[in-house]
């Protein structure tokens, strides 16, 4: 499978990639409305990013407990039932006077329950697709999500120029709705892919196995380190450009967006997999310019060029799959996202308190060479992880 119109013509893929559409604008632009709440009601800018983005550190929390749900439930119904914990959390957030704390503790648990089914739904596109499509397929989720998170963004912008805070919680519980009624209809029901039932002890269980085994633990470290670093540079745009950030956001986000398209439809799998090296040198390399305090044309430039780098993960990921028996798939690329996204908000935070401590410039290049060190110590690592086919019962496995 190698074109766009290949991927769409199968007809799960293309509602998949629509309900995740709805999905995501719903979020972005509901994030948006509960920042444009928490500022107006506690002037408070660290709790207003909180509201914002921090929801993923419940990810943390979700690997811990029940991330053995995205195999031990059906896809369908592990992606229905996220669904509708998000519609019930949006339409919650619509009503007027219900107190800050309750607004969060409402974001957390719906960004709880995302965390320990998102797996199937990355998992899912290994399934539905033909053998050698999930690059492909999940750089086309990849692409979708920059897309709406840029369009909700606006979108809810927009809405909050006419509409108060509440009513774009109501638009984005129609979204919420759209996204589940195409899952629920858009998607053939398929068996979990484990037997045994979702319990805190066999996500223990199965993490151990998954970080004990030596290639599946490289491939995880690589996917989080790094490229954690690297939004830590990203998120000291705004103390870099101030009102003009939004311009560097724009320029990493099209960098972004250009790898996996690269990536995920040009080139074929030998060649892709001969470039993750590349690749992942690319993404520190131009932020260590930074240090020479570049004007924004050049920094646009910098970003963009790095933001390609990205797109490494999209084969290192295939790796994992390759390594992962069918019955761990959903558990282990939820691990993967879960560590991904709290490694980002972890190197942002870290970013931070660099950036108090020497100038912003500097600091975004600090952040480049740990990233670049991070790459160089970690590679070796990679050396005996190309894909091995889990095929029989003698290949290494996570017990279910």
């Amino acid at each position: 499978m190698r074109t766009y119109s290949e991927l769409f013509a199968v007809s799960e893929f293309r509602n998949l990639f629509l309900a995740n559409c709805a999905a995501i604008a719903a979020h972005t632009s509901s994030a948006l409305a509960l920042g444009s709440l928490t500022y107006a009601a506690t002037g408070s800018a660290l709790l207003t990013a909180l509201s914002m983005f921090g929801a993923p550190l419940a990810g943390v929390l979700g690997s811990l407990t029940l991330l053995s749900a995205a195999d031990s439930l059906p896809p369908r119904r592990a992606l229905t039932l996220a669904g509708l914990v998000a519609l019930a959390g949006a339409a919650l957030q619509a009503v007027p006077g219900l107190p800050l704390w309750a607004r969060f503790a409402v974001i957390l648990f719906v960004a709880y329950v995302g965390s320990v089914t998102g797996g199937a739904r990355w998992a899912l596109i290994n399934d539905i697709l033909p053998a050698g499509g999930y690059v492909l397929g999940r750089s086309t989720m990849n692409v979708s999500v920059g897309v709406m998170q840029i369009a909700g963004f606006a979108g809810g912008g927009l809405l909050l120029v006419w509409l108060s805070p509440y009513q774009v919680f109501l638009v984005a519980t129609g979204l919420r709705a759209i996204a589940v009624l195409i899952t629920w209809y858009g998607l053939r029901e398929r068996p979990a892919r484990a037997d045994a039932r979702t319990s805190t002890r066999r996500t223990l269980r199965v993490n151990r196995e998954l970080w004990t085994d030596p290639g599946r633990r490289s491939l995880y470290l690589n996917l989080w380190l790094p490229n954690g670093l690297v939004v830590g540079c990203e998120a000291l745009f705004l103390p870099y450009a101030g009102d003009r950030a939004g311009f560097l956001f724009a320029a990493g986000a099209l960098g972004m967006l250009t790898g996996d398209v690269l990536v995920g439809r040009f080139l074929p799998a030998a060649i892709r997999d001969r470039c993750v090296l590349p690749l992942r040198l690319l993404l520190p390399l131009p932020y260590l310019v930074f240090l020479v305090h570049p004007g924004l044309p050049l920094a646009m430039l910098l970003a963009l060029v790095a933001s390609i780098g990205f797109a490494a993960s999209l084969p290192l990921q295939e790796w994992l799959l390759a390594r992962c028996p069918v019955e761990a798939r959903g558990q282990a690329l939820g691990l993967h996202q879960n560590g991904m996204l709290t490694g980002q908000a972890v190197c942002a935070a870290g970013a931070g308190v660099v950036a108090d401590l020497l100038p912003t410039s500097v600091a975004v290049a600090v952040l480049a060479g740990l990233s670049l060190m991070a790459t160089l110590l970690l590679t070796p690592g990679l050396r005996c992880v190309r894909p091995v086919p889990v095929a029989t019962p003698t290949a290494t496995a996570v017990g279910s």
